[in-house]
């Protein structure tokens, strides 16, 4: 006989979540490494210096950082799918329209609005910070996971890229990519239209605002806006440092005298160790230690290992400092998300996360500008990493003084 008496159970949507928001920043994010596999044919088809498609790298984290302020608002009102869906046209039809360019404005328009602003905007930090409104428990874990898209599409997109585009042309490999985006990714915006149970409604359950001030350190010697503004600062430092070898590695690695497929290859190792960071480490540090202090372990291992990309050349030698770089590169921006989660309020997730994201963007877009430049000017890698090891650095001053002013919380008890 069935009891009508038991309350049917929500059903547990947070695997599906988890699983489409992996693919769709896995599929989006292999536009960002278009570029730079082309770098050096885009720069010598059309004469341009090679801080033409530098600042074309720049201009979609710049754009990013900003549309991302935009749609975590939009995520905090209306949920992931319209962000997804926004994001999906845009990077399907921007890499469909980079095929065609015959100018450096082109390159840059495209770059900027399409792959940045309502691109990567629309998927990299709302998806992260949607995740983190999914799950209580282990959520160092689940965002990890899902930063972890980005990470796979830098393992698994640059080598067929180099491959496309040495039996096709980097023409074709932009127009292909963005077929598959738009057959892929759209599906996907399906399932992460979703809200949180708990933000489903006008307002946020009460249960949850309970949990959440328990999160909250007894008298917090900063104010949100403090440990925002902080935050902001911290992400410039490390972004500078981290844009400069995913922007260059392949270069950087050819102009060493290793030939293309060995290049991306180092590439793709930085990325298959960040991955492995991402999925194991970050839920690992940071749901034991923190956010901030998972930070401070994985920023130090990118600044060192950036200035150690210096004194190496041979391929096994990058491939195994690349491997150690990825292990920290991993790890700081998906912690970045976790530690907004743990000090900030949980209603305005969205758009804080799009703040401090953009100032991320701000820094890697610096970073891959200034990587370009200064090989024109210096003919070599040399300076610029190690200008980004110095704002790598500042990063840690900053991160460390978050630490020591804001209280260590224990870890509270609380339902999945």
């Amino acid at each position: 006989m069935t009891d009508h008496s038991a309350p049917a159970r929500a059903p547990d949507n947070r695997p599906y979540i988890l699983i489409a928001s992996v693919l769709l920043l896995f599929v989006s994010a292999g536009g960002m490494y278009l570029i730079v596999v082309a770098l050096k044919e885009v720069a010598q088809e059309f004469g341009w210096p090679r801080a033409v498609p530098s600042l074309a790298f720049s201009l979609q984290f710049v754009g990013s950082g900003f549309g991302g302020i935009l749609m975590g608002w939009v995520l905090d009102r209306l949920g992931m799918g319209a962000p997804a869906l926004i994001g999906t046209v845009m990077i399907s039809v921007g890499a469909v329209l980079v095929s065609g360019i015959d100018a450096a404005w082109q390159l840059y328009l495209i770059y900027g609005v399409m792959f940045g602003l309502a691109g990567q905007g629309s998927l990299a930090a709302p998806a992260m910070a949607n995740i983190a409104r999914w799950y209580d428990r282990r959520r160092g874990m689940a965002v990890g996971i899902v930063s972890s898209g980005q990470a796979l599409a830098g393992i698994v997109w640059p080598p067929i890229f180099g491959m496309f585009m040495e039996a096709t042309g980097w023409r074709d490999m932009f127009f292909w990519f963005g077929v598959l985006c738009l057959c892929t990714m759209l599906p996907l915006c399906l399932l992460v239209r979703r809200k949180p149970p708990g933000l489903q409604g006008s307002v946020v359950a009460e249960g949850t605002s309970r949990v959440r001030e328990k999160d909250k350190p007894q008298c917090p010697p900063m104010t949100p806006n403090g440990i925002q503004f902080s935050l902001c600062g911290a992400m410039i430092g490390c972004c500078v440092a981290m844009a400069l070898p995913l922007g260059h590695m392949v270069a950087f690695a050819t102009d060493a005298g290793l030939p293309v497929d060995q290049a991306t290859l180092v590439l793709s190792l930085i990325l298959m160790a960040a991955f492995a960071s991402r999925v194991v480490l970050v839920g690992l540090l940071s749901d034991r230690l923190g956010g901030l202090r998972a930070l401070f372990v994985f920023s130090a291992v990118q600044g060192i290992t950036l200035a150690l990309l210096t004194t190496v050349s041979e391929f096994w030698a990058l491939c195994a400092v690349g491997v150690l770089f990825g292990l920290g590169y991993g790890g700081v921006f998906p912690v970045y998300t976790v530690a907004i989660r743990d000090h900030l309020p949980l209603r305005q997730i969205g758009w804080r996360t799009g703040v401090i994201f953009l100032f991320g963007a701000i820094g890697m877009a610096l970073g891959g500008w200034m990587g370009g430049y200064l090989f024109d000017v210096t003919g070599s890698y040399t300076l610029p990493f190690l200008i980004g090891a110095a704002f790598n650095m500042g990063n840690l001053a900053v991160v460390a003084a978050l630490i020591a002013r804001l209280r260590p919380r224990a870890p509270q008890p609380m339902q999945a």
